[in-house]
């Protein structure tokens, strides 16, 4: 017995087999951004967004910074790219140059309350940035910490007072258009990305010297 395919239905297998999937591109920040929730970028494009307004920045370093983000901000169901777009905005992209100093390891001005006081500090970049994280988790949410708290600003906050960007101002600066600073930081971070997400990071081997142009 022979069996033909309907034209219809051969067109259609064949649309199908030749229909190339587009990636999806991260869409752009929209009023509110909620603190609480998953962050889009990845470690590469944090990464090269760091050094694209930081050019004196080691790329590797960027990238760790950027790889304790994510990591510290999915554990505890934290935003990562609000949280590492807050730390561009307190630190100057890691340029400091304020009352806060880069040995401290505090990446978001935590307790620096006035410009004599130079803030907390952290033995270590992943306690500052845990800290960091568990202090805009208290903000933005009434959920328990995954980590033991290291924040010791933590119990200070009204929990869940500040669910979105927006909400930290006059809370977490005094600023009132500190959540519209943020959104402008998360829209450029959003729209960088598109340009870099293909491109990987270099390997950082033993004497390796890095020759590496960031993409613009």
């Amino acid at each position: 017995m022979k069996y033909f395919l309907c034209p219809v239905i051969f067109f259609m297998l064949m649309v199908s087999c030749s229909t190339v999937v587009k990636p999806v591109t991260p869409p752009l920040i929209s009023e509110p951004v909620l603190i609480m929730g998953r962050g889009n970028i990845p470690v590469n494009s944090l990464a090269f967004f760091l050094i694209k307004q930081n050019p004196k920045l080691n790329l590797f370093y960027a990238a760790g910074i950027a790889r304790i983000y994510t990591e510290e901000a999915a554990l505890e169901g934290v935003n990562g790219d609000v949280a590492f777009s807050q730390m561009c905005l307190e630190t100057g992209y890691l340029k400091f140059g304020g009352t806060v100093t880069p040995d401290q390891n505090n990446f978001c001005g935590l307790g620096t309350v006035s410009g004599d006081v130079p803030g907390e500090r952290f033995e270590t970049i992943r306690d500052g940035i845990r800290a960091h994280i568990q202090h805009l988790k208290a903000y933005g949410s009434t959920l328990d910490l995954v980590n033991p708290c290291i924040d010791r600003r933590f119990h200070y906050v009204k929990r869940g007072i500040a669910p979105t960007i927006f909400d930290l101002a006059g809370r977490w600066a005094a600023n009132p258009e500190y959540g519209g600073i943020l959104k402008s930081i998360l829209e450029r971070l959003y729209d960088y990305d598109k340009s870099v997400r293909h491109i990987t990071l270099p390997r950082q081997g033993p004497g390796s010297i890095l020759i590496f142009v960031v993409p613009h």
